[in-house]
């Protein structure tokens, strides 16, 4: 599988995100913000957890407007699949990739820690790999991790079972403690937790290394 991860100004999980795919099976390309378009080919395109843009109010808003950004939509208009992660779930958001927005947390502080997660789906190629309503734990480190989506939005993710993920202990006052969301066609997910944090044994836990690899085995097989 071919992968590029995408790297903004201040971004500083890219690296993480790279060797979490290259550990898992990927041929990883590394990607600047600034560039017109995506190398060809490739399969999936990783939008990484970071600080992009100093992680000022609304910076996945900013990111978004990156040149590259436009490689991204044109990518998942085609069907590709795309990961955003922390920063990134705010950018797939902006870029109405996925529904919904990120606000600041409800307690308006930031929070990093290791949390509880309901796999809410197993089925798409992202969470094909855990047990549906099974636990993991997977760290946070956000300030703007509140999901929010109308009520007409949630009835429509619930409906067509795309949360991906909820907390079992909602660290940032979430809509219906939702911590991850996939696609119409479940090809696209965003997420706040960091997967490629938890996905060596150094970490102090791999639960995120099963999301990596149930994507690569999902297109190494099609």
């Amino acid at each position: 599988m071919k992968a590029a991860v995408i790297v903004f100004p201040g971004s500083n999980c890219d690296r993480d995100m790279a060797v979490a795919l290259r550990n898992a099976g990927a041929d990883v390309t590394m990607v600047w913000h600034k560039d017109e378009g995506l190398p060809k080919g490739m399969d999936l395109v990783a939008v990484p957890g970071g600080f992009s843009f100093g992680d000022y109010l609304r910076c996945g808003a900013i990111a978004a407007q990156s040149p590259v950004c436009h490689g991204l939509v044109e990518h998942v208009n085609r069907g590709g699949y795309a990961l955003g992660v922390c920063n990134g779930f705010q950018v797939l958001t902006e870029t109405r990739l996925l529904p919904g927005a990120l606000m600041r947390n409800a307690g308006l502080k930031f929070v990093c820690k290791s949390v509880d997660l309901k796999v809410a789906t197993s089925d798409s190629a992202f969470t094909r790999g855990y047990e549906k309503d099974s636990v993991v734990s997977i760290p946070v480190a956000h300030h703007d991790g509140n999901y929010f989506c109308d009520d007409e939005t949630l009835a429509a993710l619930k409906g067509d079972d795309r949360i991906a993920f909820t907390y079992v202990d909602n660290p940032n006052g979430a809509k219906a403690d939702i911590a991850g969301v996939l696609s119409e066609n479940r090809r696209v997910l965003g997420m706040m937790p960091h997967p490629e944090r938890a996905a060596d044994g150094q970490h102090g836990g791999t639960d995120g290394q099963a999301l990596f690899r149930g994507l690569i085995d999902q297109v190494v097989s099609a």
